[in-house]
């Protein structure tokens, strides 16, 4: 079968990457236990980094980047799937060390793919995407050390995000007061919509605290920042709170000191959703199919093709993306 795809090569003078849509075959595909015909990708910040060439996250071309994907099996080698059932990939290395989802077709291994939960679509699936999944694995790691929406309010930085604007959602509806940190301030509105009850300047938390304690603000933070804002946080957080990390948007570098572990009892929880087991990603799909609002999320997505995703990358990496982007294949 003939299949378009989006194809990353590197430049002849060594010099970065270029990506084109060209079409392909089926038999040029890596081996693998289930074809799948997706139907709609998304783009992330990591995305955007495998399409700049940024981080060496590929090692071999030409490849067809894209870290999540959803679709129908087309056929399969396990007896777990069956053609025409609705599956979704995300992680597992999938779009940097194992063609991805920029394309019609994938073959995948078996032990990568997920039912589609009931009540979501395939398109829905990819509303969500690695970003919805990894926040509502971050919102069930914080309430696994004891965070209760009678506790205070709960911080997420980077809240325009696509990781951000679904923890931002996810904790409104599960009842927590919210504070979203941004540095765009005209998508208050979006904020507002999605669940936040308070909307502070991003500014406020980008630099390094001038004390190694702060007054305590937040009884747990969802953080897709890193870098000098969660030094910030951590020096914010109340006695016994959590911070769960989920991103480096603002560096790997976190210039911070042992006095908020050691006199408030503080932690810092790493959340990793590329690698994490089946069970724990079939309980966060099931949270999000029964949690999420899926006509406010829908509502604040935006649609593109396959042409259009270099450019999008890029408005990605110099922050002029709110929200979500998914891809229409």
């Amino acid at each position: 079968m003939a299949l378009r795809a989006l194809l990353l090569d590197l430049d002849p003078a060594g010099s970065g990457v270029s990506a084109t849509v060209r079409d392909l075959d089926e038999a040029d595909l890596p081996d693998g236990d289930v074809l799948v015909r997706i139907q709609y990708s998304t783009v992330n910040f990591k995305d955007a980094l495998i399409l700049s060439g940024i981080g060496r996250l590929v090692r071999s071309y030409p490849h067809v980047p894209g870290i999540d994907l959803a679709g129908t099996v087309e056929s399969s080698a396990d007896p777990r799937f069956a053609p025409g059932d609705e599956v979704v990939l995300t992680g597992w290395r999938v779009g940097e060390t194992w063609w991805g989802g920029y394309a019609e077709l994938a073959r995948v291994r078996a032990d990568w793919l997920l039912p589609i939960p009931s009540g979501l679509t395939a398109r829905d699936c990819m509303v969500i995407g690695t970003a919805g999944l990894t926040a509502a694995l971050a919102m069930t790691a914080l309430e696994g050390l004891g965070l209760t929406p009678d506790q205070g309010p709960v911080l997420v930085t980077g809240a325009t995000g696509g990781l951000g604007s679904t923890a931002v959602h996810l904790l409104a509806r599960r009842g927590y007061d919210v504070t979203a940190s941004t540095g765009k301030p005209q998508e208050a509105q979006h904020l507002e919509l999605l669940g936040a009850s308070t909307i502070i300047d991003r500014a406020q938390l980008s630099s390094p605290p001038d004390r190694p304690l702060l007054p305590e603000r937040w009884a747990g933070c969802i953080d897709a920042v890193g870098g000098a804002t969660v030094a910030h946080v951590l020096a914010e957080l109340r006695y016994g709170a959590c911070v769960a990390m989920c991103g480096n948007t603002g560096g790997n570098d976190v210039p911070t000191n042992a006095l908020p572990f050691l006199l408030r009892g503080v932690r810092a929880l790493g959340i990793d959703s590329v690698q994490a087991q089946v069970p724990v990603r079939q309980q966060a799909w099931e949270a999000l199919a029964t949690l999420a609002d899926m006509d406010v999320l829908r509502g604040q997505v935006r649609e593109i093709h396959l042409e259009e995703v270099p450019a999008v990358a890029a408005d990605l990496l110099a922050g002029r993306v709110a929200g979500r982007v998914i891809v229409a294949l």
